[in-house]
């Protein structure tokens, strides 16, 4: 079996969809406004990314900065809008103000979903208490993924953690593959890579002229490379 490390991208649009693509990452996650950390993209932007490239897409269910869900009914009509149009994988996650999983919000989501597979965001890095949960998630349908970088303010701070979490594999809560992700850098992975961790994330770091510039297919290589290396 291939120990291949899974790749994913921030893609903005088809330009950085093609670019990721052709660099060797191997999912993308479908956003808009980078600024407010990433909210849904439009059903005919998701259209012209699906048919502009044939990996994976996972496609954010977010509609305003932070980890409140906002108008629920709204990202519910949203989530069937993009399923019609042929999205079969997501990304999405909320908190209450007291830093508890927003249950209600993510269950009326799922239920839409109808079993696509989906990615927990990184509100678990500003959750009250990242084990529970992860335990009061544990039994969602199609969750088989944590975006986290270990603690808020990126992986500098969250090594530790994100090593005892892929330690815990398996266990009640920790079945999701972890996404490693938030202030990513190369340096960073041969010590994720020896504690076992298999998946990583990338927005800044596949845009090496800044935030507002379109995806480099070489920034995405050299990170494709590096990973092989690891």
């Amino acid at each position: 079996m291939s120990n291949r490390a899974v790749l994913e991208v921030i893609a903005l649009d088809e330009e950085d969809a093609v670019a990721a693509q052709a660099g060797g990452a191997d999912r993308l996650e479908l956003v808009t406004d980078m600024a407010a950390d990433g909210l849904t993209p439009s059903t005919t932007g998701f259209a012209a990314i699906r048919a502009a490239v044939d990996i994976p897409l996972r496609v954010m269910l977010r509609l305003t900065d932070g980890f409140a869900a906002g108008d629920v009914d709204d990202l519910v009509r949203r989530a069937v809008d993009l399923r019609e149009a042929g999205a079969d994988e997501f990304v999405l996650g909320f908190l209450t103000p007291d830093g508890d999983p927003d249950l209600v919000a993510v269950e009326r989501l799922i239920a839409v979903l109808d079993g696509c597979r989906w990615t927990f965001h990184r509100a678990i890095d500003r959750a009250a208490d990242r084990d529970a949960l992860r335990k009061q998630l544990a039994d969602l349908p199609g969750l088989d993924t944590y975006l986290t970088a270990g603690a808020a303010t990126g992986v500098d701070d969250g090594l530790a953690t994100l090593k005892a979490e892929a330690a815990r594999a398996g266990e009640p809560g920790y079945e999701p593959q972890i996404l490693v992700g938030g202030g990513l850098r190369l340096d960073h992975l041969p010590t994720l890579r020896a504690a076992g961790l298999t998946a990583f994330h990338i927005g800044g770091a596949a845009r090496p002229s800044g935030w507002t510039a379109p995806v480099s297919e070489q920034a995405v290589r050299t990170w494709r490379e590096a990973l092989d290396q690891a």
